[in-house]
């Protein structure tokens, strides 16, 4: 696009361009902005609350980076030992790390160093809250199908990294607290098999807690971890503009055509309010809300424990895993294997790995290589459904193992019972979750179905001339009618006869069986309720069977 040609004005001399034209213009020319623009700006994006818990995430993460570069410049690394006498008299006299001592002088001397701290916190916790939400939308309604998959794989990618980062960032500070945290950690280690001694030297550079640990962490937690989870958030947006954003269903929306709102003016207007919003909440949290209180806990000692040492939320999970892991331990070959704390450590990664993979092992189950762009009613897909409220249940479940200390002093229980009361649950309770949400699901397609054919409840009850009283039914709207019954219901797939019709057997793999069993199990005629036909509501109608 070349440069505009100059305007005329009323009296006929030339008209200059705006200084924003001429900007624009020259960049156009260097660049070639303008085709993108015009093809990018305009596009068309849903609008449902639930779209905005992916924008909280970006928004955290954004605040997470302006806070983090703000501490950087008063936080020290290291792990010499100083003799503390600063602003905070208690601790005045007691030998501590430099990063710990640097720790309190943001706390109590950088001017506006404590609020900055506790924003940064709590907007790493919201951060990794927001993730694992905005994941179970993308689950739960199916948003991960094709051509999405590796978009769940980044997002997936997002979450275990931020999980590491919130891990070495806790442990930044060297309070008792943190340095426990990392004392676990580092038993955790200690148990792989043959190379754990190895692992742990050196990663801390010799006997724990050594004096390299933090030194490590800081520059994998500012730069390495971060720069990796910048480049996906940047390849995850891509993704998301490339494939348009998926909607849920409802009147004119298909797989080819979406229904909401341009990106420019209106949802960039939107956006840049949400994140003014985000950061004002996380600002009131940091200003009210205390996180952290390293002043509280001390400085590290390898022969102190805090009482009630917890990690942050998203690490209980694994923390659970091994606090109620029975003490198994074998020798084998002249090594120890404390199998109680290596199963459940190799445990953590293993889940969130099926996690990572479920997309793929769904659309290997159905074989279904289409292109979805319309989501999924919860209910219209029980079995996902009831798979991923078993593992938020266990995650509970797990929680309350990871603080089986608090929740024994607070309700004044036997550790031992809560102990016990995890170990059974843990097997016990997603079995039960998966159960009744499957039956939760059945019953909310029967509604579905009856809703279609007889129309809603109105809460008017009528008496006919026989006597009889019966509640009067409303139609639905015809747009009311196709959110309800655009689902597909998917054909299990099926191996087919072992016996062709000449009697030859066929030979059928197990992965074909196991892909056939599983299929059943998924779209099989119990977890489908069948959709109303045409043809039953035009002869309900048509016999006037809505009172």
């Amino acid at each position: 696009m070349g440069a505009r040609s100059v305007e005329a004005g009323r009296n006929g001399r030339p008209v200059r361009p705006a200084k924003g034209e001429r900007l624009a213009d020259w960049a156009d020319g260097r660049l070639g902005l303008y085709p993108m623009a015009k093809t990018n700006l305009r596009k068309v994006f849903p609008d449902h609350w639930s779209f905005m818990l992916g924008e909280v995430c970006l928004y955290s993460f954004i605040v997470l980076i302006l806070t983090g570069v703000y501490l950087t410049l008063f936080f020290e690394p290291s792990g010499i030992e100083v003799v503390y006498n600063g602003s905070y008299e208690p601790l005045n006299g007691v030998i501590m790390t430099r990063a710990y001592e640097s720790t309190l002088d943001i706390s109590f001397d950088v001017r506006g160093g404590l609020l900055i701290r506790q924003i940064h916190h709590w907007a790493a916790l919201v951060f990794v809250a927001g993730m694992l939400v905005h994941m179970m939308r993308v689950f739960f309604t199916g948003a991960f199908r094709k051509p999405r998959e590796v978009n769940w794989v980044f997002g997936w990618t997002l979450l275990f990294l931020g999980i590491i980062t919130g891990l070495t960032g806790y442990s930044l500070p060297d309070d008792l607290l943190s340095g426990t945290g990392v004392r676990f950690a580092q038993g955790a280690i200690l148990s792989v098999p043959v190379v754990g001694t190895y692992l742990s030297f050196f990663l801390f550079g010799g006997e724990f807690p050594g004096h390299d640990i933090i030194p490590r962490f800081f520059p994998i937690h500012v730069l390495l971890l971060p720069g990796i989870m910048l480049g996906l958030v940047v390849a995850h947006l891509i993704l998301v503009f490339y494939h348009k954003h998926t909607q849920y269903p409802g009147a004119g929306r298909d797989q080819k055509s979406v229904v909401g709102m341009p990106f420019m003016p209106v949802y960039m207007a939107k956006a840049g309010g949400f994140f003014f919003l985000v950061f004002g909440v996380l600002s009131m949290m940091g200003a009210i809300a205390t996180v952290n209180p390293v002043w509280a806990f001390g400085p590290y000692r390898p022969d102190l424990v805090t009482t009630g040492a917890q990690p942050d939320w998203y690490l209980g999970f694994s923390e659970g895993l091994i606090r109620v892991m029975p003490g198994w331990e074998i020798n084998a070959f002249g090594h120890t294997l404390a199998l109680g704390v290596f199963i459940p450590f190799s445990l953590f990664p293993l889940i969130m790995l099926a996690i990572g993979v479920y997309p793929f092992i769904e659309a290997w189950i159905t074989g279904d290589t289409r292109e979805h762009h319309i989501l999924d009613r919860p209910r219209n897909a029980p079995t996902r459904t009831g798979l991923g409220v078993a593992w938020l249940s266990l995650y509970g479940v797990l929680l309350i193992g990871g603080g089986n200390d608090i929740v024994a002093t607070h309700l004044h229980l036997s550790i031992n019972s809560i102990t016990w009361f995890v170990r059974i649950s843990f097997f016990a309770v997603p079995v039960l979750a998966f159960v009744v949400t499957r039956r939760i699901c059945m019953g909310l397609q029967r509604r579905d179905r009856d809703k279609v054919l007889h129309g809603r409840e109105s809460g008017l009850i009528k008496r006919l001339p026989d006597g009889e009283f019966v509640e009067v039914h409303e139609p639905l709207t015809q747009a009311q009618r196709f959110a309800l019954t655009q689902h597909d219901q998917a054909t299990p797939y099926e191996v087919g006869p072992l016996v062709d019709a000449n009697g030859v057997t066929r030979r059928v793999g197990p992965s074909r069986k196991l892909r056939a069993r599983l299929a059943r199990a998924m779209y099989g005629p119990d977890t489908q309720i069948p959709k109303p036909t045409a043809e039953e509501y035009r002869e309900l109608t048509s016999e006037d069977h809505h009172h």
